[in-house]
Formats: structure tokens, sequence, C-alpha cells
């Protein structure tokens, strides 16, 4: 009997080591919930849908579309008017983008709408889990890029927004 109880404590402590190391590898992640079943055993890892909330930091400046600050400043007319007098708000993780919190709902910002920094423009589901996305900078929402209900990618602008 003292055998059974010494393999059962060892395959607890596999157990216990096996859990620890999978809520390592979800730190840092968006993952909210896991499910294994493992020889019997089933364990479910859930985190709290508060700590899964999350705006990725951006620099409000007055750059293209594209990220990319020019080498050289190039003239007025090889550059659209429009992208250098506009900040853009970027996803900040590839996911589902939504423009309001539930489909009954007015969307979170319209063209044409003043928005302030920190204001919620939208939210991403990634993973089951809704982020949302705040802006950076304070304004007039001038165009809006992303697609309700369409995949956009991190970094992609969701719309672009006249400094105020």
């Amino acid at each position: 009997m003292d055998t059974d109880y010494r393999d059962e404590s060892e395959l607890e402590a596999k157990w216990l080591e096996r859990v620890k190391g999978l809520i390592s590898i979800l730190e840092g992640s968006t993952i909210s919930e896991l499910e294994l079943t493992e020889a019997g055993t089933e364990i479910i890892i859930r985190r709290q849908p508060g700590m899964m909330m999350v705006t990725a930091p951006r620099q409000a400046s007055m750059v293209p579309a594209t990220g990319v600050m020019p080498a050289a400043p190039a003239s007025a007319a090889a550059r659209p008017a429009a992208a250098e007098q506009t900040v853009a708000v970027t996803a900040p993780l590839t996911g589902l983008y939504y423009s309001a919190p539930s489909p009954t709902s007015p969307p979170f910002v319209s063209v044409g709408d003043m928005i302030h920094v920190g204001q919620v423009v939208a939210l991403i589901e990634a993973m089951k889990v809704f982020n949302e996305v705040q802006s950076e900078v304070s304004g007039r929402v001038v165009k809006i890029l992303a697609t309700n209900g369409a995949i956009v990618q991190k970094g992609e602008a969701l719309m672009r927004i006249a400094p105020a």
C-alpha cells in the first residue's frame, strides 16, 4: 500500500509540474482558456477576462499609412495631402474587427465624430477575447478603413484621424 501512495504522489507531482509549465507558456499570450485531456485527466485553465483587455502602445505621429518614414522629404505633389494631415489608428493585434460593442449597438465612432485620447474606437476579437482599440490621438474621424466583421492584421490602419 505504501507503493500505491508513492506512485499516486509522483503522478500528482508530475501533473502539477505539467500545469505549472502550461501556465508559464500561456503568460503573455492572448489565450484566455485552455482545455487539455490526457490519460483520463482533464485540465482546464481559464484566465480572467479583465486580464485580457489590451491596448498596444502606439506613437501618435504624422506617419504615412505605410508606417514607414520617407528617407528624404518628398515634394507635396508626390504625397497625398490627406495622408500628411491624418494619423492612422492601427490594429494592435490580428483578429476580427468590430466597429460596435454588439450587433444591435451603434458604432463606437463614425466618420466626422470628434474623439479623444484613450477613447475606445473599436474591438478586435482574437482567440474569443475582445480587445479594446483606443485612440492615441484626439481629433476628427476622417475615414474608417476596416470593414466590420473582417479580419485585420496587426499594424493595419483601421481608421484615419485628423488631429485636433
